[in-house]
């Protein structure tokens, strides 16, 4: 197991490195794209900003005109007795159907935060949120289908979002995206200690990956959605690989909410 900074790093893209002891794993940073290139318009019309206080925080994906699919530690606090609890549906907004992170598109009152009850510890990591007034579908603005069969090892996985450059760099003003490769659990496990089955870890070469800004965003497959960005380890763009929740171990999960997909 290597021996790394334990952090974490928070996920609304304009807050700082936090300290975060995990007993005796490794370190694990919550995650812009790093090494990524801009997107083409209509590219990629399921991703979505999400807002929290009318500033981009993280990422989603579009599963249906009402459903929008994010992690779950881009949608709750802490309460005084170390309970996770849902950020206050009114703070929220979605804006979907634009590359541009301040402008164009949509903007979506968010009704509903409903997040994994078993949500800790980096495991989990998985919300829904309810938007107040459907979607109308369009050219820019389009659901992503959920996995039909779990992401192979050695695959090609695409990320995208708004995250940062470079770790504790600058965010970019239009979505960025970046390819990465999908590991098996166990080489996952013997790289950064991690090897929950609903996790999807994705390695990459150095100065690429997800960084903050970019969590709760998507990791497509053959045109579905695979991956939830959730942590980094030992900075943005290092050698590590990028945690990702896996979609296809929460397809249950999501389809006791989401009815129309």
């Amino acid at each position: 197991m290597p021996s790394i900074q334990v952090g974490i790093l928070l996920l609304t893209s304009c807050l700082a490195v936090v300290l975060l002891p995990v007993q005796s794993a490794p370190g694990y940073i919550d995650g812009r794209i790093v090494g990524g290139v801009d997107a083409g318009k209509n590219q990629f019309p399921h991703q979505i900003s999400l807002r929290n206080g009318g500033s981009h925080s993280c990422g989603g994906s579009i599963l249906s005109r009402t459903y929008i699919l994010t992690a779950a530690h881009c949608v709750t606090n802490e309460d005084s007795d170390g309970k996770y609890v849902a950020v206050a549906a009114e703070r929220l907004t979605v804006r979907s159907g634009s590359n541009d992170r301040f402008s164009g598109g949509i903007l979506s009152q968010v009704a509903e935060v409903i997040f994994h009850e078993n949500y800790g510890n980096f495991e989990n990591d998985i919300a829904l949120l309810r938007l107040d007034t459907p979607l109308i579908y369009s050219a820019s603005i389009q659901p992503i289908a959920l996995p039909t069969v779990d992401t192979p090892v050695d695959a090609n996985i695409i990320i995208s979002g708004w995250g940062r450059l470079w770790h504790q760099g600058d965010l970019p003003r239009y979505l960025q995206y970046n390819t990465l490769k999908s590991i098996s659990t166990e080489l996952c496990d013997e790289l950064i200690g991690f090897d929950f089955p609903g996790e999807l870890c994705l390695i990459h070469e150095e100065d690429n990956g997800a960084c903050n800004g970019d969590s709760g965003g998507p990791a497509i497959y053959n045109g579905e959605v695979v991956g939830i960005a959730g942590f980094v380890v030992g900075g943005c763009g290092s050698n590590y690989p990028d945690g990702y929740a896996r979609v296809y171990y929460f397809r249950e999960w999501i389809r006791k909410y989401v009815l129309d997909i």
